[in-house]
């Protein structure tokens, strides 16, 4: 089964096209590295829950979104090795840097997951 990366973040709405050009760059590298998909996805149905919910998850601020991503990848060894490529690449280096980024990293978050059902 593959492995799968997922990310979920807030974005200023007014940075969306921003982020959309930064995120099409990360795409590039992932996949020339050999990740097998690269998504990312803009709320379009998320509402706050009484709970829990993608907006309380990155405690959404006015005139922000949620962005849920994804990357695909063969295995968890296979993502390890492309993730130390990427994150080599000088083509992400001015990408990475916080000041600079069209999202609040502080209130993202994200983690490794084991496919283990697949239609």
């Amino acid at each position: 089964m593959s492995y799968v990366d997922g990310f979920v973040l807030p974005v200023p709405k007014r940075n969306l096209a921003a982020y959309r050009a930064m995120s099409r760059k990360c795409a590039r590298v992932w996949r020339e590295h050999g990740a097998l998909e690269y998504r990312e996805c803009v709320a379009d149905d998320v509402k706050p829950g009484k709970h829990t919910s993608f907006p309380q998850s990155v405690k959404l601020k006015p005139g922000e979104t949620v962005v849920f991503s994804w990357i695909v990848y063969k295995s968890r060894a296979q993502r390890d090795r492309v993730n130390r490529k990427v994150m080599a690449d000088p083509r992400l280096a001015k990408l990475m840097d916080p000041k600079k980024m069209p999202f609040d990293g502080k209130r993202m978050f994200w983690g490794g997951f084991k496919v283990f059902v697949s239609a």
